[in-house]
């Protein structure tokens, strides 16, 4: 073997070297999991009514959508010798999460839970999005399904032990009620807690990896620097039309909005669309201007010329995305009405339904770690990737409708399983979909552009749910899950328009 041969492709990582490249989520799902599980009955516990539940989340999927691009594009370009690429963004942004764990049960007030989970989404999004990007980067390409399978497994563990903490706490004997206005002790030991093994948990990826250093990365396959002129020579051979389209469609949302009385957190997401429409004609006026690369214009030009399989992956990722975002708003309330019969966050049994929905979320989570491993892996060799993203998808659908019919809460375990799958899958199969189709050098930024299609349903479903909630039913939060079974069916069937050939690896070009 010749010594070019020796370095054309990285180093075939055995079970240890790919736990250790996705230890870190492990630690961020538990950040996440804490989040999810317990923001909502934080609100409610402070004071917030049922229809501003949206509203207040609004700030989680705002903060990924301007983190994770720029976050990309800079770990792209980062390099900081012995301390790597990703790895200085990892450990920021758990520091800066750790910290907003440990304050958000401290809360006086609802305007300082609601700034304290913008912080804590910014810092879990500072480290989660170079960490997709890592696997591609630690790896070779067969190895890519592996890797995005164990990174899965690992979210799925962290988020058991991050939704099982309040309850772990109550069995220990620690308080689950408190005072009206005050955070039960139970949910305030489960944040710090959690904030410590979320930095531990990163810091151990970052002291047993080592990045290769961008003379090793370009000397792999074939891999070069990426050819940013090439995308800004495209962005400004495009027209003001795109732009003038975003911008009239976020005033037709705003005009919408003001004419039937939507609720008023709507008219962030019109600003949001003129604010891309606006970026995207100051982008294409630079790069008329020249070839010369700019954050602004990078992350235009990539987002406008994505390639062909990663724009039909990304209509899937929005359905299925909306659909979790209801889960992780409405879950509590619903649980806590229909099963618990209370609406009054002040009671022992709606603190009793709070950390019952933290089981049934380790539940999905679980099942979630163990269908990464086994049942998915399994259906790609029988029935491709495709095909087994749709029924992990179906699945998830099924778990959801079935909250409207099952009796008892004891069954809402079974439910759990259905989107325990459709989780696992929506973690794992659309980036092992990916992992071939993407530029290497462009990896971080793709990755971050491609959760935009996680971060926009968010922030749809945080902006027009509590509007459709208050006017539809506003007493019955159980119908929240009727949509979400709606949304999840849609992804399945916007799988359709992939192939298996492209899923691996053909007929991907922009």
């Amino acid at each position: 073997m010749n010594d070019h041969a020796t370095i054309s492709q990285k180093p075939r990582q055995n079970w240890l070297g790919l736990a250790n490249i996705s230890f870190g989520f492990f630690g961020i799902q538990i950040g996440f999991a804490l989040q999810n599980a317990n923001m909502s009955r934080i609100f409610q516990t402070l004071g917030s009514s049922l229809d501003d539940l949206p509203a207040l989340w609004v700030a989680a999927p705002l903060t990924g959508l301007l983190v994770q691009p720029v976050i990309g594009y800079m770990s792209d370009r980062t390099w900081l010798g012995r301390l790597g690429r990703r790895r200085p963004y990892f450990i920021a942004g758990a520091f800066l999460a750790a910290l907003s764990l440990f304050l958000m049960p401290l809360a006086p007030v609802l305007l300082m839970a609601a700034v304290l989970l913008w912080l804590l989404d910014a810092s879990l999004n500072i480290s989660m999005e170079p960490f997709r990007a890592f696997v591609g980067d630690m790896l070779r390409k067969d190895q890519h399904t592996a890797g995005y399978a164990v990174q899965t497994a690992f979210i799925g563990l962290g988020a058991v032990v991050g939704s099982l903490f309040p309850s772990i706490m109550d069995a220990f004997g620690v308080s689950n009620v408190a005072a009206d206005g005050s955070i039960p002790d139970t949910v305030k030991y489960s944040f710090w807690f959690g904030g410590a093994a979320l930095f531990l948990a990163v810091l151990w990826t970052v002291v047993t990896t080592k990045e290769y250093s961008p003379e090793q990365m370009a000397a792999f396959d074939g891999a070069s620097e990426a050819d940013t002129g090439e995308t800004v020579r495209a962005l400004a051979s495009r027209n003001f039309t795109g732009a003038l389209g975003w911008i009239g469609g976020g005033a037709l949302v705003a005009l919408l909005t003001s004419t039937y009385g939507l609720e008023k957190e709507v008219y962030l997401l019109a600003a949001l669309l003129v604010a891309y429409g606006l970026a995207s004609m100051i982008a294409i006026t630079m790069a008329r201007k020249g070839d010369k690369p700019t954050m602004l214009k990078q992350i235009v030009g990539d987002f406008s010329g994505m390639p062909s399989l990663m724009k039909k992956l990304a209509l899937a990722q929005f359905f299925s995305w909306s659909a979790l975002f209801i889960m992780w708003i409405y879950t509590t309330p619903v649980v806590a009405q229909r099963f618990y019969g209370t609406t009054d966050s002040a009671t022992a049994a709606f603190q009793d339904a709070g950390n019952f929905v933290g089981e049934l979320f380790a539940v999905y989570n679980g099942v979630a770690a163990v269908a990464a491993l086994f049942l998915l892996p399994f259906l790609s060799k029988a029935v491709g990737k495709v095909k087994t993203h749709m029924i992990g998808l179906l699945c998830g659908a099924a778990g959801y409708l079935s909250f409207l019919v099952l009796p008892d809460a004891q069954w809402l375990y079974l439910s759990e399983v259905g989107v325990g799958i459709a989780w696992a899958s929506i973690l794992a199969m659309p980036y092992a979909i990916l992992a071939s189709a993407l530029p290497q050098a462009k990896l971080g930024i793709y990755m971050g552009l491609f959760n935009v299609f996680i971060v926009v349903p968010q922030l749809i479903v945080a902006t027009l749910m509590g509007s459709v909630l208050k006017a539809w039913f506003p007493t019955e939060p159980i119908w929240t899950m009727l949509f979400a079974g709606g949304v999840m069916t849609l992804a399945a069937l916007s799988m359709l328009r992939i192939s298996e050939a492209e899923a691996n690896g053909g007929a991907v070009a922009a």
